[in-house]
């Protein structure tokens, strides 16, 4: 009994209405006092929720000749309008968060006084929120992505999914990959040191996608330039713990052009994947 309590309470019931709820499923007719002794909720509490129960129609109220007495309808339609009212809910709940937050947008201000509709995005420390505001970024991109990467891990599978979807539509997709000693792969569930083979069937797969790519050795800027308008920026520091990193957006055409223009000349000076594995014999 407990857990069905549980059960019916994750579903918005209170305690009380979901004994009497419990007590009308497994009787037949029955009168408040009767629901009272089945369900151990006293009768005052009793006569309100019968009430409700009538009013949501999960219960019927039936005239006797003495007293009124109660019967639960068939369980799958009550069922039909519980989700009915959670969908309800749900939708009045979504509807006040977005009222709400379109009456604080405006009254949000950065610490140094910029306005709210600066050009210019912090988002401060190594966590989800990164992660999330880079993908909506790949997400949202239409004609080109150019990537400059100081390669650390391996990268995510969610980025190759939608890397390879941009290029299936059209997008252009050209990478410049820093590579150092310190590069790690996974292998099962654990990192390991990652060695010229292991990157080229990294890269090899990037490139079976439609990604363009390049290979260098010198230390490159950590950004990546979304259709020439947008540019998202890594910044690293070594001496500073990765939960006080931060990236910055910055959503001005003129500066990811200019940023274009250094990643070209930096490309030119990279590697193809054939001259890397010629390199290194793979």
């Amino acid at each position: 009994m407990d857990e069905l309590v549980l059960k019916l309470r994750l579903l918005g019931f209170t305690e009380n209405e979901s004994k009497i709820f419990l007590a009308l499923l497994k009787g037949r007719l029955m009168s408040a006092t009767e629901v009272s002794k089945a369900s151990r909720v006293t009768r005052t509490d009793v006569y309100s929720i019968l009430k409700s129960f009538v009013d949501k129609g999960y219960c019927n109220e039936i005239e006797t000749n003495s007293i009124l007495k109660y019967e639960m309808i068939e369980p799958e339609v009550i069922l039909g309008k519980i989700q009915l009212n959670l969908e309800r809910e749900k939708e009045k709940k979504a509807k006040a968060f977005d009222d709400t937050f379109k009456i604080l947008k405006p009254l949000y201000s950065t610490k140094s006084g910029g306005a709210s509709n600066s050009n210019i995005e912090l988002i401060r420390g190594y966590n989800k929120q990164r992660e999330i505001k880079f993908y909506e970024l790949l997400k949202n991109a239409k004609k080109e992505i150019l990537f400059m990467i100081r390669l650390e891990l391996f990268v995510a599978d969610y980025v190759d999914e939608t890397a390879a979807r941009f290029v299936k539509n059209g997008g252009v997709i050209k990478s410049i990959y820093e590579v150092h000693d310190g590069l790690k792969i996974k292998r099962g569930d654990k990192w390991s040191k990652a060695g010229p083979a292991d990157l080229v069937g990294i890269f090899s797969k990037f490139e079976s996608y439609g990604e363009k790519l390049r290979i260098t050795s010198d230390m490159i800027p950590n950004y990546t330039i979304i259709d020439r308008e947008v540019v998202f920026m890594n910044i690293i520091d070594k001496s500073v713990p990765r939960y006080n990193e931060a990236d910055v957006i910055i959503r001005n055409k003129n500066f990811a052009e200019s940023h274009a223009a250094v990643f070209n000349a930096l490309w030119d000076k990279a590697k193809t994947l054939k001259d890397y594995r010629k390199t290194y014999n793979v």
